[in-house]
């Protein structure tokens, strides 16, 4: 977690702590919830559910499945971001805005471009291959970040100490990166745990399948809230060891004294990296966006109402962009009490709102059901419960993109604004939110993204008769009906491409 310099633990509003943690409270209420529903079921029934085989073999599942796309991510995440922003490769800019897309094809349109064209992905090594392919880009985003904001003075020091390149490669430039590359891969393990649509696409088995299939099949909903409790639990474990490499992380100066890297001559490697970045670009992007042209050309898709998929089109839209807003301004408070304090309570605070990240999209509709029929039955199937479910499942992404925008303010600037009498909240409007206001583009645009092509909570919350990209794709991808569905994936997609265009978005004087 991001530790405050001196000086920036100036008291900003009374009210910033309260807000920060009613913030926090509500996110996390799908926690009490699920806990609740767990603790149902006594201490004898949760020994003896936890206590069959089977939840033996969805941990062994869960557990390999992440350890393996969790290294593989890391591997590609930084290898292709050194290679974009500390070598001479030519066309970097374009590299990096090709490298980061794969971001707008969602998992479950991947696994099914995957299964509709070949059959024999499916299982283990499918979910790997599919899973990597979707989420290098949250490693791949922040680590060069990092490379192309951080100071490089360490690296020279070390190349001219008689280092060669890939001595300073594993003993300075990795660790400068560690607190980017271990928050982008927190969020590929966090994703892994309660992804469902992507493992049902390929018959791959884990905690999140059981859990859906426990409430939506069983209506076990305290069986399946135990199951939930162990996702919880491994979401726990994931952020203390995120927050404890970011503590063992070095630092790094930001900004205007930052020395801008010398970047490494490729020489004769230019020709294997660039073939190898082409593969991975082909592998990732390629083979959805062909596996949709072929359903586009040879499927019945063409038989499709245009009436349905642009009303499917406007309420996706609609409720994301909704959800985008909603989030990031709750996201503000809670990045700057953990930015402006630093205390134990502030990073506990921002630890448990990255837990929700692991719950299933069906345990968070659930708990959404469950507020609105116990204390807001007239909200109940409306257009604001659909919204705050997204936002339940989506803040650790506004979160993580409010306090990265954080990180990168000079100190003191808030501390001479208020010493220069200034109020608080006029620090708060004229000085820090303009300083931030990309980190905040970058977080409606992380959240738009995200639930626009969300789909298990959105099967539940949706308001009758409403339909969204995800929920018609997956109609028609349930009967097997890939061409009907191809139109579905498709718009889903290409709506995803400009939030992901403003995530690889430069700054003005940034090198190309």
């Amino acid at each position: 977690m991001t530790t405050p310099l001196p000086g920036r633990r100036w008291r900003a509003g009374g009210l910033l702590a309260p807000v920060a943690v009613a913030v926090v409270a509500v996110v996390a209420s799908p926690l009490g919830f699920v806990t609740a529903q767990a603790a149902q079921a006594g201490w004898q029934q949760a020994r003896r559910l936890l206590g069959r085989p089977l939840i033996a073999t969805l941990l062994w599942h869960t557990l390999g499945l992440a350890a393996a796309v969790t290294l593989a991510t890391a591997v590609l995440g930084f290898g292709a971001a050194y290679l974009v922003e500390r070598t001479t490769l030519p066309g970097r800019r374009a590299w990096t805005v090709a490298l980061a897309l794969p971001l707008a094809v969602p998992e479950f349109v991947r696994g099914y471009s995957w299964v509709s064209l070949f059959r024999s992905v499916h299982g283990y090594w499918g979910a790997v291959l599919v899973m990597t392919c979707s989420l290098y880009p949250l490693v791949f985003l922040p680590v060069a970040a990092a490379l192309r904001h951080g100071d490089a003075a360490a690296e020279e020091v070390s190349r001219s100490l008689g280092r060669g390149r890939l001595a300073t490669l594993w003993r300075v430039t990795l660790p400068l990166t560690r607190p980017a590359l271990a928050g982008g891969v927190l969020l590929v393990s966090l994703y892994l745990l309660g992804e469902y649509g992507a493992f049902a696409m390929l018959r791959y088995t884990t905690f999140a399948t059981a859990v859906f299939t426990q409430y939506k099949l069983g209506f076990d909903a305290v069986s399946a809230s135990l199951l939930t409790l162990v996702l919880v639990g491994l979401a726990l474990l994931l952020v203390t060891l995120e927050a404890w490499a970011g503590r063992r992380a070095r630092t790094t100066r930001h900004g205007a004294l930052a020395r801008p890297a010398v970047p490494v001559r490729l020489g004769g490697w230019t020709a294997p990296a660039l073939g190898a970045l082409a593969a991975l670009v082909g592998v990732s992007l390629g083979v959805p966006l062909y596996a949709l042209a072929y359903w586009l050309l040879k499927g019945s898709s063409t038989t499709l109402p245009s009436a349905s998929v642009l009303g499917a089109t406007l309420a996706t839209l609609g409720y994301a962009l909704g959800a985008a807003v909603v989030a990031t301004a709750a996201a503000l408070p809670v990045a700057l009490y953990g930015w402006r304090r630093g205390t134990r309570p502030a990073r506990t605070a921002e630890r448990i709102a990255y837990l929700t990240r692991a719950l299933p999209g069906i345990a968070v509709a659930l708990a959404v059901v469950f507020f609105a029929v116990r204390w807001a039955r007239p909200l109940y199937q409306q257009p604001p419960m659909l919204v705050l479910g997204y936002v339940l499942l989506f803040f650790p992404l506004a979160l993580t993109a409010v306090r990265a925008a954080l990180a990168q303010v000079p100190p003191g600037v808030e501390e001479a604004a208020r010493s220069l009498g200034t109020r608080p909240l006029a620090v708060l409007g004229r000085v820090t939110l303009p300083l931030v206001l990309p980190g905040l583009g970058a977080a409606v645009a992380m959240v738009g993204l995200t639930a626009s092509t969300e789909l298990t909570a959105t099967l539940l919350l949706r308001p009758t008769g409403t339909q969204t990209l995800a929920t018609q794709f997956w109609v028609y991808t349930s009967g097997l009906a890939y061409g009907a569905a191809a139109p579905y994936a498709a718009l889903m997609v290409a709506l995803s491409v400009p939030s992901v265009l403003l995530l690889t978005r430069r700054p003005s004087g940034s090198p190309r």
